[in-house]
């Protein structure tokens, strides 16, 4: 895979990542959790469970009980005096909702004691203090005549959507007062746990926390808005005793429903109901199989995982309306997840899949938006390049090229010796191959610019790299009576690209002699400095302004030296030597001094390059 493509998957995947995270973690916070309880409201009255006919009922302490019963200071005469009514009915068993642990000298405590005596199958309360973190049991000689102690603890939501079937405290453990009367109507001994679901004789009822959370699904209530559980009172059973045939084989939960003396009445999807009918209906979600079940965190962290793959799947496969089309379906599907979920019994949370769809598909998005703008610019930039190395190739091929077309005219217009015709064969076919050679530099160059090719990476000394050059540049020194001396030459390894090296190092001999005066020196030298290797080439030419210094690696810049001696030139050849030192994980520095000439240096590691490389360095004396 090229490298620009790994840096766009790289920082892709980084992004889509950053914007998961980003979503799951927002989806914990609690204005989140305030979301999923009203989208689970509304799925809720939205998709109803079909009536069943109620296996429970209330035997409930009202208003009117209290009025005609003395008032709320004789409650446990109240419950005794129901459970003597329904006793002969023979109910399947009775949970009592109310928590009977003070007052041990109430004179009442006898006849409700003898009514427990008689009832079978008997749940009682307890109640979990949290600050001290204890049970607050019934008083022992009313919990001697219990088969079980319930937990009526319920959660302290603003709206009742489930309660806790199991709790601890003082490690000793409780099961609700609804599970408890589930297991003793169904003649169970014991309740198997598992970790994920809690088995009643042949009920298996499905949880996933630690405290075993059951979502009450709530009976509908009737169109006049009373509650499908039947509910009886005290008062109306005393009054017209027959009421005690409903009792018989149903799971009776008495407790207190008198608006005034209820200590709690929650809130449920529907509307306000008293603790024990909440009771009651959480009897009925076991009884009847109605059970909700809340997605573990590990599935709901994978399907938002799915969701953030698609997501970038979605961009990087299509793109413009088509991929903004796509990536709105993905948006309505998560959408659309929680309440299908629900329809298949699943309770999955709203923000999590729906913050992950627009968190990565505006992410990603947004990133191609972006990456489209910067693939733009580099077509731009690229077709610019393109132009630039037409221009560099035309330029810089006119030298072969005039001593190939000259020659070959001599050739074909004289007749020449055998020995003259043959020199310049040689001489063709040296600059064909210098041709041939330049034309590979450019496009190695230009790829490596545009990082579609790696450096070579040859093993070779600079003094071989740097007597090579001045083999080749000697022909043009001479020419202008110019002395090319090779001051110290230290043997230093260096590896990379030996071609393009040369080729730096030549046009930087070719540039001192070009704006070099006749009768004078350009000295090449290189030492060692530590772990860097400064090899430079200087001239007596008539030097630069401080001004030019910061353009002259700049393709197409001319300097004023390039005017001044009537040179042809584009400022080319600066801008690859620097690209070509650059890429060997070099720099270039610069000093120059106004009629006494320039010195560039070019500063290179050992071993390997590095893949950047610190920018150019250019001082004026």
């Amino acid at each position: 895979m090229p490298r620009r493509h790994r840096r766009f998957t790289a920082g892709y995947a980084l992004v889509l990542l950053g914007a998961f995270v980003l979503a799951i973690a927002a989806s914990w916070m609690p204005l989140s959790d305030h979301v999923d309880d009203i989208a689970y409201d509304w799925m809720f009255l939205r998709q109803p469970p079909k009536p069943w006919p109620p296996s429970s009922i209330i035997l409930g302490i009202d208003e009117t009980t209290f009025e005609k019963m003395d008032g709320q200071s004789h409650l446990r005469q109240i419950i005794a005096r129901g459970l003597e009514l329904i006793e002969k009915a023979g109910p399947k068993a009775v949970a009592v909702d109310v928590i009977l642990a003070d007052d041990p000298k109430n004179p009442e405590n006898a006849a409700l004691e003898a009514a427990f005596a008689k009832t079978p199958n008997l749940v009682l309360s307890s109640d979990r203090i949290a600050s001290i973190d204890r049970w607050e049991d019934p008083l022992p000689f009313f919990s001697r005549h219990a088969a079980a102690l319930g937990h009526a603890h319920r959660l302290t939501n603003s709206v009742c959507r489930s309660i806790q079937l199991r709790q601890i405290a003082g490690h000793v453990r409780r099961w609700a007062l609804a599970l408890e009367a589930f297991r003793l109507a169904r003649g169970a001994q014991y309740i198997e746990e598992s970790p994920d679901s809690l088995q009643v004789g042949s009920t298996l009822i499905p949880v996933t926390t630690s405290e075993a959370l059951l979502y009450i699904r709530y009976l509908p209530p009737l169109p006049d808005g009373a509650s499908r559980i039947p509910e009886i009172s005290v008062a109306q059973l005393a009054a017209d005793p027959s009421l005690a045939e409903s009792f018989r084989g149903k799971v009776v939960f008495v407790g207190v429903t008198a608006m005034s003396a209820a200590q709690d009445r929650p809130m449920t999807p529907y509307d306000t109901q008293s603790g024990v009918v909440i009771h009651a209906q959480a009897y009925e979600t076991m009884a009847h199989g109605q059970f909700l079940v809340p997605v573990s965190n590990k599935s709901v962290i994978g399907i938002c995982m799915l969701i953030g793959v698609l997501a970038g799947f979605i961009f990087v496969f299509t793109s413009g309306v088509q991929g903004y089309v796509f990536g709105g379906l993905l948006i309505l599907a998560a959408h659309l997840t929680p309440h299908i979920a629900f329809t298949t019994g699943v309770v999955f949370p709203y923000t999590a899949p729906v913050l992950t769809a627009w968190f990565c598909v505006s992410a990603a998005a947004s990133y191609m938006h972006f990456f489209v703008r910067r693939q733009l610019r580099d077509a731009e930039r690229d077709k610019a390049r393109y132009l630039e190395a037409i221009h560099m190739v035309s330029h810089e091929m006119r030298s072969p090229l005039t001593a190939i077309q000259g020659t070959s005219e001599l050739m074909g217009r004289y007749t020449l010796s055998d020995d003259k015709r043959k020199q310049m064969a040689q001489m063709i076919n040296s600059e064909s191959k210098r041709l041939a050679r330049m034309i590979q530099t450019f496009l190695d160059v230009e790829r490596l610019s545009a990082g579609e090719m790696d450096l070579r990476t040859d093993s070779f000394a600079a003094q071989d790299a740097v007597e090579a050059c001045l083999q080749r540049a000697r022909p043009l020194a001479d020419r202008k009576e110019i002395q090319l001396r090779a001051a110290q030459i230290d043997p230093w390894p260096l590896k990379g690209d030996r071609e393009l090296m040369e080729y730096a190092i030549y046009n930087l001999l070719t540039n001192a002699v070009k704006y070099s005066p006749p009768n004078t020196t350009v000295t090449i030298a290189a030492h060692a400095e530590g772990s860097m290797l400064h090899l430079s080439v200087a001239d007596q030419g008539i030097g630069m302004e401080p001004a030019e210094l910061k353009n002259i690696f700049k393709k197409f810049y001319r300097t004023r030296k390039a005017e001044t001696s009537g040179e042809v030139g584009t400022g080319i050849g600066l801008s690859i030597v620097e690209q070509i030192v650059t890429h060997h994980g070099g720099r270039i520095d610069v000093t120059s001094t106004p009629g006494k000439g320039s010195c560039f240096t070019i500063v290179l590691p050992r071993g390997t390059a590095p893949e950047t490389a610190p920018a150019s360095k250019m001082v004026s004396h």
